[in-house]
């Protein structure tokens, strides 16, 4: 094993989630009085070259749903897009970048964390031991994974991939149009990837067939990520009234973004049932019709990249690591509040934040992330021994 380092808390993961926590965790360092107990120290671990988070890694139309001023992390807005649409991936790259160096935080870079264990030591010891593949360790008493999901595409199961002669690719690796230019395209998967890029490729491919499972819930025009937020917010509120909410996975499941929009009125971009399997030259469908493909785009989602807790032996609900909420001191006014659902349940020192409504309402989403991320902090917090 190469150094060891010790921190307080280690925050795996330096893409928008790991900077909307190293913000607040930051925020603690900032005027503290003598006699209050000392901020945590801690560390940001980026397994990317550069800043930026798995932005820099979209196709190159990609845009957010909503504006700029609806898109920001904690303490500093985005800066106003000039262009049409809204922000693309290129300008909220720009801005984690920029957010990063204006709060001075310690990213470490480039870092592939391969496993988080527990450190060995006497009994009850709830120190972690973080291990990079280069050999590099850092040890804590907390451990926060922001490591989002862009790095586990999901490929489902279908018949016949393997004997499919053309290209495949998945969303993670499309770049661009330009790219299937001419060529006989399917693609599949019925969210806004899909969506958005079967509109990308109509205008310059031979032919686009967008293929669902099941029929996409078009959302309406006029709804964008400010309303999908605010229907978030309004989850959140009424659940800690007691009163159910089905959250934004009731409004639908495309975002009508410019580009989708366009794709449906101009082009007639609509989704057709899935191929009961690909064959050599194409894909065949459940009544026989056999349709010829140069390339396979498997727009199919994306699954938490959470290998490197493996070895801490999670509980698991489907597929995800088993998550809870706890009571934090209210903000005014005295009493509680539940906190979102960020704490693992098998081990309060393991926080999760970022991969989705299962720890946290919009937690997937650059503005929706800050609750999140400031009630990890604020369970550290809590937790914390009181200045001596």
């Amino acid at each position: 094993m190469g150094e060891v380092s010790d921190v307080d808390v280690v925050v795996v993961g330096g893409g928008q989630s790991g900077l909307a926590v190293a913000y607040h965790l930051h925020r603690l360092g900032r005027g503290r009085r003598e006699g209050e107990r000392p901020a945590p120290s801690y560390v940001v671990q980026d397994d990317h070259p550069r800043p930026g988070g798995a932005w820099q890694d979209g196709w190159d139309s990609l845009h957010l749903f909503s504006p700029a001023s609806h898109s920001s992390l904690a303490g500093w807005p985005m800066p106003p897009w000039t262009g049409e649409d809204n922000p693309d991936a290129a300008h909220v790259a720009r801005y984690l970048t920029d957010y990063e160096r204006r709060y001075e935080l310690p990213v470490v870079r480039p870092v592939h964390v391969a496993r988080v264990e527990r450190a060995a030591g006497e009994a009850g010891d709830r120190r972690f031991r973080v291990l990079a593949d280069d050999g590099r360790a850092w040890t804590a008493d907390w451990v926060v994974s922001a490591t989002g999901t862009w790095a586990r595409p999901f490929w489902p199961h279908v018949p016949g991939t393997a004997d499919f002669r053309g290209r495949q690719l998945h969303t993670a690796d499309y770049r661009g149009a330009s790219d299937l230019a001419g060529l006989r395209v399917l693609v599949v998967g019925g969210g806004n990837s899909g969506a958005q890029v079967a509109a990308d490729l109509l205008p310059v491919a031979r032919s686009v067939t967008w293929s669902t499972k099941v029929p996409p819930r078009m959302l309406p025009d006029d709804v964008d990520g400010r309303v999908l937020f605010e229907t978030a917010t309004r989850a959140v509120r009424d659940r800690a009234a007691g009163i159910a909410h089905e959250g934004v996975g009731s409004l639908g499941d495309v975002v009508a973004v410019p580009s989708v929009r366009r794709a449906r009125d101009e082009h007639g971009l609509s989704a057709e049932p899935m191929p009961s399997r690909l064959v050599g030259d194409g894909a065949v469908w459940p009544d026989g019709t056999h349709r010829p493909f140069d390339a396979v785009v498997w727009c199919t989602g994306f699954r938490p990249a959470l290998r490197h807790l493996s070895p801490l032996g999670l509980t698991t609900r489907r597929g995800r690591p088993a998550t809870t909420a706890v009571d934090l001191p209210a903000r005014a006014g005295g009493g509680t509040r539940r906190s979102a659902p960020v704490v693992s349940a098998d081990d309060p020192h393991v926080l999760l934040v970022g991969y989705g409504d299962w720890c946290g309402d919009a937690s997937a989403t650059l503005i929706g992330v800050n609750r999140a991320a400031r009630d990890a902090v604020e369970v550290i917090l809590a937790a914390s021994p009181p200045a001596q």
